[in-house]
């Protein structure tokens, strides 16, 4: 699962559209499944599921009648088109209200009509653009389940999307776009993969100055908050050296009852890259 995030105006939207057919790129060339989409945008289509930010449904159809509808537009066979319906309604939750008239659903359930729609002919890619756009926490929570579900029966999905925190619970590739361009990409799980510097925080009972005088014998980067008696350090070593620091700590009767590892997310990567971009831009 990719996550594809950057500023307003860095051109997300418009590769999407471009390797869902829909626009041409002025150069280049993109292929799905080794397949080119300029050449055979057809058989690309065939190949995958998009769904745009502003989506639009048939109020007047019922659940099943909108499946069915795009089932046919997508070429399945009219005797194949039931046992699609039903397979897609059990994968999103939707079999109680296949009868039920689409203007009569929630958001969040307008939200699974439209993915159903779109992966009803089993594409093995599924493109989306800002999908838990004007949903709430718990359907925003369920969205997240479904494409790792999605995810683990085999579909590969891209996601644009500006709520960070979310892509964290399901992303394990990240992409970030500025000016039209890939400015830096990771993969493996997002905040956990390629940290060379921790931020650890340790929490206190006493020995303040012990644990200052401590960290800056050892020129170890650290800072303080004596109310709440908690000291943040950032640590480049690895577990073995980290928990040796950790044990020189306890033995000089320092009492840390608590410590953490503070993960970089998907925010923190994505501000931090971009804090680069422009510093990097000024001294340019």
């Amino acid at each position: 699962i990719t996550a594809m995030v950057g500023p307003n105006g860095a051109g997300k939207t418009t590769l999407l559209r471009c390797l869902a057919g829909l626009q041409s790129p002025f150069s280049g060339s993109i292929h799905i499944a080794g397949v080119d989409i300029i050449e055979n945008p057809g058989e690309c289509r065939r190949l995958l599921g998009f769904l745009n930010d502003f989506f639009g449904l048939y109020d007047s159809l019922t659940v099943k009648q909108s499946l069915g509808y795009f089932g046919l537009a997508y070429g399945i066979p009219e005797y194949q088109i039931e046992a699609k319906i039903q397979e897609v309604a059990e994968e999103l939750n939707l079999k109680d209200k296949l009868n039920e008239k689409v203007e009569n659903l929630s958001r969040g359930m307008r939200q699974r009509l439209a993915i159903g729609q779109t992966i009803i002919h089993s594409p093995s890619l599924l493109i989306l653009d800002e999908p838990a756009s004007g949903l709430d926490p718990e359907a925003r929570y369920a969205l997240g389940q479904l494409f790792l579900e999605l995810n683990r029966r085999g579909m590969t999905l891209l996601v644009s999307s500006h709520i960070l925190a979310e892509l964290n619970e399901y992303a394990n590739y990240l992409l970030i776009l500025k000016d039209g361009k890939v400015i830096d990409e990771e993969s493996g799980k997002i905040g956990e993969a390629k940290q060379v510097q921790r931020t650890i925080i340790c929490r206190y009972l006493s020995g303040e100055t012990e644990l200052v005088e401590f960290f800056q014998k050892e020129e170890i980067t650290y800072t303080l908050d004596s109310s709440k008696k908690t000291l943040v350090f950032t640590f480049s070593g690895d577990d073995s050296e980290l928990a040796i620091v950790l044990k020189n700590l306890i033995h000089r009767n320092i009492e840390i009852y608590e410590y953490s590892i503070k993960k970089e997310n998907i925010q923190d990567k994505y501000l931090s890259i971009l804090r680069s971009e422009v510093s990097q831009n000024a001294i340019q």
